[in-house]
């Protein structure tokens, strides 16, 4: 076996090696002892015998984290606050698995384990799946506007290909409201306000409707100046919900609820990190010397932007002159539907969403305009009965169905793209899983679930080109030649920007000795796939607080669409994926030990990114590249050292690589922009670049997150003193491995005092994020017109104070 899976063994032998004798004890203290009654652990949570239980439902039921035969992490809702996330693009501090990439416009995406996407858009899948309130949101720009009055963030790692099913082979992230309370009239109001003049204002009030009833509405305000100078990098949200839970029977319970989110400001920015020169013989990077905080919109970089020339165009670009914007609306209503019955329980989800996307951006120093309407409806039905015998079982049925209809414009002055389509998916699943308790310690486990995907696509790209046929020294020149307009969307064609250039032709532009160029890719076209997953697993019960698991699951991801030449259709994506771990408590509780060991074997592996098309144009697409091969160890543990002190660690060993990677780009006048090796491909006019052993995108080999808090009780009042900080190895940020898409070893550092009631009824606190003020690189794109290099950089440090009021 490999370096990683010997690591764990060793360690998974000694910690067994221990669990016998703690075991013998504990079950001896446990007969002995009397029943302790629950009271407040000062370090935090609720205090039977230590540590806090959390209770997490990532397999479908209500469960003990610990108790929970899979590799999960939990970010709970006190944590959510304390750390300030307002949005997806944090998460990943929190969780060291995960990486969060904000892109432009209301775009996050994400990285697990060194598997996600560059680019997403309309007709792309994630990776990662996203679920809010049990519902699967299809597209990642719905993300928006729902981290606010949370339970907790459940991040499943691998694949959840039986129970979550479609678009989940890296993993899954569970995003669970605060439920209404039945009984209790009750509340909170959190307000923050720190440098950049973020304001941050969140609450929630809970009514009891009766014995049987409750209301919640909650909501949320978050207001905040640019990283960037030029304003961009901002954030303003402001979202609602509302829920109802209702006993319509004891054995009938119905929970409806609503949201509405709003995001606007200018939205994510980026940095011109420099430019790539050709020298004669290779591509090199050639630093701008902008700082992390420089926007594409100040005077220094409007200026450097007029530096950079354009290949295409034979000539240097200009200034960009439309300002980005953020106008988006998300609305969705749910409905969990629970029946029990003498034979088991049925669970009964329905829901509806949709969004209305109105926004510009500039991230990759071109312009993205947008217009799009999501609407997804959807069902999912389970049944979980009783046990049979020594059978558990859970049945179920899912449907899902979504409609996309947008218009895009990618204008980057030498090409404009053109974008209009509609896209439909009706996904049909049904899966089933059966655990067989054999004895006290041993359980088997069992799922399958079949999926069936039918997709349609009907759209168009019209790519609209200034192409200079001048040479002069062996280099396009047409100084005088137009740039294309940045404003206008599809509608705007026929009459008002390009009226005289029918499809697929060229016509002169004057005495410039540039043409303007009229390229058409249509695609309409179905596109239907199916698969069977499943999983299998064994549980054992080392000892009363030591569990030992092992997993085998199988993925898929549905193939799609794009409006590029040569990659209008891709196919699905494959994940065969093992995990052995181990979940400990020892010492009365106080010492929490968890081991995990992955290995995933990823076929056809999918690659969305920007990059250039069989037609020479840039272009989002996404390709089935190969195959990869991701193992590693997981380490996570917590120490309660004394009763007001709480210590923390979670340590990631990750190997991600590239088995086969191989992907095709037309030749040019100059080589490729890649730190690939490359050569002439059998097929004519092509490169095939070989990015095979490479590691994997947003993958460091090891990241640490490591902890404290100590609680000082004073009366009636408590001070609570923390402090955290991650450590990433270096890590590739951008697709081409380009050197500047490299980005260094980071340390990251926070800390916080807070003084509050014994109670927590009400608390102030001062913070400070980033200590260390280090902003790194989170992404790296390389736009091939004036062949330009962009960084988006993570937040720089930032402090504040924030009050919390409970009623």
């Amino acid at each position: 076996m490999n370096r990683a899976w010997r690591r764990t063994s060793s360690i998974l032998a000694l910690t067994i090696a221990g669990v016998g004798s703690q075991a013998q004890a504990q079950t001896q203290a446990a007969s002995d002892a009397p029943q302790q009654q629950q009271q407040q652990n000062p370090a935090g949570g609720t205090d039977q015998q230590g540590l806090q239980e959390i209770i997490v439902t990532a397999q479908r039921k209500a469960e003990n984290l610990q108790r929970a035969g899979i590799p999960v992490a939990v970010v709970t809702g006190d944590q959510l606050v304390s750390r300030g996330l307002t949005s997806s693009n944090e998460l990943g501090n929190s969780v060291p698995s995960l990486s969060a990439q904000p892109q432009g416009g209301a775009n996050t995406t994400f990285f697990l384990r060194g598997v996600g996407n560059f680019t997403v858009n309309g007709y792309s899948d994630p990776a990662v799946a996203f679920n809010y309130d049990g519902v699967y949101l299809g597209r990642a720009t719905s993300t928006s506007g729902v981290f606010y009055d949370l339970e907790r963030v459940e991040v499943l790692k691998g694949p959840q290909g039986t129970l979550y099913g479609r678009n989940a082979t890296a993993g899954a992230i569970n995003v669970l409201p605060t439920r209404p309370k039945l009984g209790e009239n009750s509340g909170f109001v959190t307000a923050s306000y720190g440098n950049y003049d973020a304001v941050n204002v969140q609450g929630a009030v809970n009514l009891a409707m009766g014995e049987h009833g409750a209301l919640r509405i909650a909501g949320n305000v978050v207001s905040r100046d640019g990283y960037q100078n030029d304003g961009t990098s901002d954030e303003k949200t402001q979202a609602l919900r509302v829920q109802l839970l209702t006993e319509l029977t004891p054995d009938l319970t119905v929970r409806v609820g609503g949201d509405f989110s709003h995001s606007g400001g200018k939205g994510p920015g980026s940095t011109y990190s420099g430019r790539i020169v050709f020298n004669g013989t290779t591509n090199q990077f050639v630093p701008s010397g902008f700082g992390a905080d420089s926007g594409l919109f100040s005077a220094d970089a409007q200026a450097y932007r007029q530096t950079l020339y354009s290949g295409l165009a034979g000539r240097t670009l200009a200034p960009l002159d439309v300002q980005p914007y953020l106008d988006n609306n998300y609305y969705g209503a749910n409905a969990e539907i629970t029946l029990r019955t003498g034979a088991g329980t049925l669970t009964v989800i329905p829901s509806w969403r949709y969004s209305k996307l109105n926004n510009r951006f500039a991230v990759p120093a071109f312009y993205g305009d947008v217009a799009e309407t999501d609407e997804q409806k959807s069902l999912e039905v389970r049944f979980a009965g009783n046990r049979v015998g020594i059978f558990d079982y859970m049945l179920g049925a899912n449907y899902f169905d979504e409609s996309v209809a947008a218009t895009y414009l990618y204008a980057q002055q030498a090409l404009n793209a053109y974008q209009k389509f509609t896209s439909g998916t009706k996904s049909y699943a049904g899966f089933g899983r059966v655990t067989a308790n054999l004895g006290d310690p041993l359980r088997l486990i069992g799922g399958l679930r079949y999926t069936k995907d039918d997709k349609d696509f009907d759209g168009r790209a019209d790519v609209f080109l200034v192409r200079c046929t001048v040479v002069v020294q062996g280099q396009p020149s047409c100084p005088t030649a137009p740039l294309l307009p940045s404003a206008g969307r599809y509608q705007d064609l026929p009459t008002a920007i390009y009226p005289s250039v029918p499809d697929n032709q060229a016509r002169p532009i004057g005495t410039t000795g540039a043409l303007l160029i009229h390229a058409v890719t249509p695609v309409n076209t179905p596109l239907s796939n199916d698969r069977l997953t499943y999983h299998l697993g064994a549980e054992f019960d080392v000892g009363p607080h030591s569990l030992l698991y092992a997993n085998y699951e199988t993925g898929y991801r549905s193939g799609g669409f794009a409006l590029s030449a040569g990659y209008e259709t891709f196919q699905p994506e494959y994940i065969d994926a093992y995990t052995i771990g181990m979940k400990n408590r020892f010492f009365d509780n106080r010492l929490q030990l968890n081991v995990e060991a992955f290995l995933w074997k990823y076929r056809n592996q999918q690659v969305n990114h920007t990059g250039i098309d069989k037609n020479g144009n840039q272009g989002q697409f996404t390709e089935n590249v190969g195959k990869s091969t991701n193992q590693g160890v997981e380490v996570e543990a917590q120490l309660l050292a004394t009763p007001t002190t709480l210590l923390s660690a979670n340590v990631q060993y990750l190997n991600a690589k590239y088995d086969s990677f191989v992907y095709r780009e037309p030749i040019g006048p100059t080589p490729p922009v890649t730190g690939c090796p490359y050569r002439a491909s059998a097929t004519a006019g092509m490169y095939d670049i070989d990015c095979s052993g490479r590691t994997a995108y947003l993958s460091p080999k090891w990241t640490m997150n490591l902890g404290a808090q100590q609680t000082v009780p004073l009366g009636e009042h408590k001070a609570v003193l923390s402090a955290d900080t991650q450590y990433r190895s270096s890590r590739v940020v951008g697709f081409e491995y380009m050197p500047n898409q490299l980005v260094g070893a980071t340390w990251v550092s926070n800390a916080q005092i807070a003084f509050s009631a014994a109670d927590d009824r009400w608390s102030i606190a001062a913070y400070v994020r980033n200590i260390e003020n280090e902003r790194y690189q989170a992404s790296a794109q390389i736009y091939s017109a004036g062949s330009a290099a962009l960084a988006v950089y993570s937040p720089p440090r930032t402090y504040g104070v924030r009050v919390t009021s409970k009623f």
